[in-house]
């Protein structure tokens, strides 16, 4: 499904806090991993002002990929979620897990495998599952830190995983797209006219994009 709202920010944070109430009320939590780059900075100031009632502390947050970089850093996601929504919440510090990119990309990938597996298991679940994924798209058709070309787009087995991007910086940290798919509700925010053709492309079916490989059970576009 695409949405193409009038007023971007606003909409997504609708459709997120639509979802979230609605896994509260049937699961008692909802799990949500928030992309990095620009275009959730405004999202997430709508999603804070408009979601003051929601149950934070029924909130469980992760993060689709992230630098290898420090928590303070200026490329950092988690700095990034930090300035424009965590920090204007009431969510308790244990419900954010953060991706440690600050230490070896290889033990960062693990330790935060480990730690999403643990949750998994508590479930009962294969695999962690979230229940919204939000997702970017760049405009060489990557998502969270699966780049064309990049050996990370055939992993099967793993959640997560390091992975070298063609942005700055190169070094990732990475979840895949078992875990990905495993979603209960994917939705991409992508903002830009120039994305456009991109976006219909990858809904149209058939791209190569590694966008296309996300085929979690339903799957959002909203689209400014």
């Amino acid at each position: 499904m695409v949405i193409r709202p009038a007023v971007f920010a606003a909409e997504a944070a609708h459709f997120i806090l639509g979802h979230a109430r609605e896994a509260i009320a049937a699961r008692g939590l909802f799990r949500v991993a928030l992309s990095g780059g620009n275009t959730p900075r405004d999202v997430h100031a709508e999603l804070a002002r408009l979601g003051a009632d929601l149950a934070w502390n029924r909130v469980q947050i992760t993060f689709g990929d992230e630098r290898c970089v420090p928590p303070d850093h200026a490329d950092s996601n988690f700095r990034m979620a930090k300035e424009t929504l965590l920090d204007a919440i009431a969510i308790p510090a244990g419900n954010v897990f953060r991706i440690r990119g600050e230490i070896d990309p290889a033990v960062a990938a693990r330790e935060y495998e480990d730690k999403l597996a643990a949750v998994a298991a508590r479930f009962g679940e294969p695999r962690y599952v979230h229940d919204l994924v939000l997702l970017g798209l760049g405009e060489d058709g990557h998502t969270a830190s699966l780049f064309p070309g990049s050996p990370a787009l055939d992993e099967t087995v793993r959640n997560v995983i390091p992975a070298t991007g063609s942005k700055p910086p190169p070094q990732r940290i990475t979840m895949t797209f078992p875990l990905l798919n495993a979603a209960r509700h994917v939705c991409f925010l992508v903002t830009g006219a120039d994305k456009r053709t991109l976006v219909e492309e990858i809904v149209a079916g058939g791209s190569a994009y590694p966008a296309s490989r996300v085929r979690a059970a339903a799957v959002t576009w909203i689209v400014g």
